[in-house]
């Protein structure tokens, strides 16, 4: 070719547009490593759900907010519940450290924020899934006072955690982080301090753990009140997570396998 360059394979004209149209189809949760959050929001929302719905039918739970441990205590509620809430603390701290990851290559090309505060940010986040794991593992009834430990560590922790990750945000922009993406953050960050203050308090109001309550019973307020405010934190977080498929767009995810000695 004139200029001595490399001659391009050619494409003919409508399978090209076809090519084109199918890449501009795919979905954006398919696009480099954005199934990591995507899978992360689908099977915890799934988690909270499907053990909800088996709570209700079984008549272990009243259908108007239950506490979402609640919705796990009983057979065979519980075990599904205790399972995928495992897989959602594991999957929670893959799409935490690889946010930690994306931030510190964002970071070495354009120094927007200390290196430390990634790391507490990552650090922080961590303790709030172990706190997940703790809730999974310990059923409500049978051990309350390590159950309600590990809630708390992981709503504390995780309200923390969509903090510092807003603030990150906030600081990469507007390189790495859309004002869009900035504000949503934000706006799910409020939303969990605005619910998770009244969920603390209302429920250190409630003197009995019980599951089956009845309107009129004393601490019945502060356990509904609890209840709403527990949900309204729990999906905050799940959807917080959402915003993370943007920056995972443009991540590729790679295991690499050496081999060391003599074969």
């Amino acid at each position: 070719m004139p200029g001595g360059g490399e001659r391009q394979p050619l494409i003919p004209r409508g399978r090209r547009w076809r090519w084109q149209q199918q890449q501009h189809r795919m979905p954006c949760c398919t696009q480099g490593a954005a199934f990591v959050p995507t899978l992360l929001v689908v099977w915890s929302s799934a988690s909270f759900i499907i053990s909800y719905v088996i709570a209700v039918l079984e008549g272990h739970v009243e259908p108007l907010f239950p506490y979402i441990s609640d919705t796990g205590a009983k057979p065979p509620e519980s075990g599904i519940f205790g399972f995928m809430i495992n897989i959602s603390a594991f999957l929670g701290a893959v799409t935490m450290y690889a946010r930690y990851l994306i931030v510190k290559e964002q970071n070495e090309v354009t120094r927007f924020v200390s290196p430390c505060f990634n790391l507490l940010s990552l650090f922080v986040g961590w303790i709030g899934c172990v706190g997940m794991g703790i809730v999974a593992s310990f059923q409500e009834l049978a051990v309350p006072a390590v159950h309600d430990g590990g809630a708390l560590l992981a709503f504390m922790s995780g309200a923390l955690y969509i903090v510092l990750q807003t603030v990150i945000s906030y600081k990469s922009h507007p390189q790495w982080s859309s004002l869009c993406a900035c504000h949503t953050r934000l706006f799910f960050c409020v939303m969990t301090w605005v619910a998770i203050i009244p969920m603390i308090a209302c429920a250190s109001l409630v003197s009995i753990t019980k599951i089956e309550w009845n309107p009129g019973e004393k601490d019945y307020v502060f356990h509904f009140v609890s209840a709403i405010c527990e949900w309204v934190v729990a999906f905050s977080f799940v959807f917080f997570f959402l915003t993370f498929i943007g920056d995972f767009q443009g991540v590729t995810i790679r295991i690499s396998t050496e081999l060391h000695g003599n074969l």
